[in-house]
């Protein structure tokens, strides 16, 4: 049931041929949006109370802002009005002066020639404002209240002109026309690009004249409460499509797709597949440039909810390559196709992926201690496990290992000169690390030869075998498993009669001491 609502949405019913019951599935209520696919924003604004006034001070955008219908009715009741009342105002002056009673003797000179009636009145009236002059209405030099009139007839008569022609002059070269011809994608995807998961969508220019500095930026709209316990109903919040790299200037020339990758500071951060069924938002996109042909700033605007949002999908190409010149199919401008795409959101992705650390290197084995009892323990060291911790050395950084080369060469030839080491401290082989006992070992004669593998026994005084037993399990695993396979130690000849005669001289000094 799951997988049939998901695939074909809420409007289906399901039928049962088997117990002859027919249920339908709840249709899903169209939500309100804030912002229609048009552009158009739906909120409107009412218990103004005594602000209304501020619409009558700023009268040419209020007739701007107003519909078509009323323009018209506007326009046509405003030049009939004046026409009426200075066809009126000429008519009475007729009256006054009696050039009504005396028309048509010839010995009389009226204020306006051949002006019998309100009717000839009218006429003299749109002859005189549309500059038409017949020639048959006419003021005469004994009427200066008519010179006056018409003076104020022609002052006010280029005020309306003005006003009126201008009003709907700007309505008509209003820039949203403009927006008419600039498109967005019906529906929004989300899917991988660049390994990263993106939120994308698709906008387009009809026209060949461009958009000049045509920008983008995108809102989203969700009611949330803040953790204070306030309620913020359709609280907004940017969405980056590219505000840091210039991403958001568009060359809108072709068809274009606008990304917002989906990371840690994205509101769509915990956003997966399954909780794009129960979210509610909305996305508004607002695209501004100035308009190439008249260069006046154009703003079109579409939103997305969370129902035109569509998981796993990608746009089809509309780009196509003729001869000599690219071409661009809107047909397939709204299609999109599937693509594998993860079902879960960014942050469990990183819950989930595992923490990579490079390998933790195995710590050597510490050179023989002396303490302050003077006590030597007996050791066993075989050339392969010092062999092995010579290869784990070399994964050190080449830095670390030209430090430890350089220390191992003046050990070394501490070793072989018999000289003090740096800091003024004497050499012996107990203050050396065990890869270094054992070189100085291999300066001694052994008395197996041939021994594929040379063992090296360094004694120590007054080591009794509960403590050489303690100190064996100390070593790493692999020391005490060779020690193990080897227990018998190679005896290695002495050059004197003693063997305190073969120890170094600081070793047989504080023999001597003791």
């Amino acid at each position: 049931m799951s997988a049939i609502r998901r695939k074909f949405g809420e409007d289906y019913q399901v039928v049962n041929t088997n117990c002859g019951v027919t249920f339908s599935a709840p249709v899903k209520r169209k939500r309100q949006r804030f912002v229609e696919k048009n552009g158009r924003c739906n909120v409107q604004h009412g218990n103004l109370g005594g602000e209304t006034s501020r619409y009558i001070s700023d009268l040419f955008t209020t007739l701007v802002d107003l519909k078509w219908r009323w323009n018209l009715l506007i326009f046509i009741l405003t030049y009939t009005v004046a026409w009426l009342v200075m066809a009126s105002m000429w008519w009475v002056i007729a009256y006054i002066r009696g050039d009504l009673s005396h028309g048509g003797r010839e010995s009389y000179t009226p204020c306006v020639a051949n002006v019998y009636n309100f009717p000839s009145a009218f006429l003299f009236f749109i002859e005189t404002e549309a500059t038409i002059g017949y020639g048959h209405r006419y003021i005469t030099e004994k009427c200066p209240e008519g010179i006056i009139l018409f003076l104020f007839q022609s002052l006010l008569g280029s005020i309306v002109d003005a006003f009126l022609i201008g009003c709907m002059f700007i309505k008509m070269s209003q820039p949203k026309k403009r927006a008419e011809t600039l498109m967005f994608s019906q529906d929004a995807v989300i899917s991988q690009r660049d390994g990263k998961l993106c939120l994308m969508f698709r906008v387009g220019n009809l026209r060949n004249s461009h958009m000049v500095s045509a920008q983008i930026r995108c809102k989203l709209i969700k009611s949330r409460q803040t953790p204070e316990g306030e309620f913020l109903p359709l609280d907004q919040c940017e969405l980056d499509v590219g505000f840091g790299t210039g991403a958001d200037q568009l060359f809108l020339v072709s068809p274009l797709t606008i990304c917002h990758e989906i990371n840690t500071k994205s509101p769509f951060f915990d956003l997966s597949q399954r909780s794009l069924m129960n979210e509610q938002f909305e996305i508004v996109v607002i695209l501004e440039g100035i308009v190439e042909t008249t260069g006046m700033t154009c703003q079109a605007r579409t939103s997305y909810t969370e129902d035109e949002v569509l998981w796993g999908h990608r746009f089809l190409p509309v780009m196509s390559l003729e001869e000599g010149f690219f071409r661009v199919d809107y047909s397939q401008f709204h299609n999109t196709f599937e693509v594998p795409t993860p079902p879960y959101s960014v942050k469990e992705h990183e819950e989930k992926s595992p923490l990579t650390s490079p390998n933790p290197l195995p710590a050597a084995p510490s050179s023989p201690p002396l303490g302050n009892s003077g006590r030597r323990r007996e050791r066993l060291l075989s050339a392969d496990c010092a062999d092995h911790m010579e290869d784990q050395a070399t994964r050190l950084p080449r830095k670390l290992q030209r430090m430890s080369s350089t220390k191992d060469e003046l050990l070394w030839r501490g070793v072989k000169t018999g000289s003090a080491l740096p800091g003024g401290k004497a050499s012996s082989t107990g203050d050396l690390p065990l890869s270094i006992q054992r070189l100085r070992s291999s300066s001694i004669p052994i008395a197996r030869q041939g021994h594929p593998e040379e063992q090296v026994q360094l004694l120590s005084l007054d080591g009794d075998g509960e403590e050489a037993e303690q100190e064996r399990h100390r070593l790493p695993a692999t020391v005490r498993t060779i020690a193990a396979a080897n227990p018998t130690p190679v005896q290695i000849p002495l050059v004197g009669n003693r063997p305190e005669d073969n120890l170094p001289a600081k070793l047989r000094r504080m023999n001597a001491d003791r």
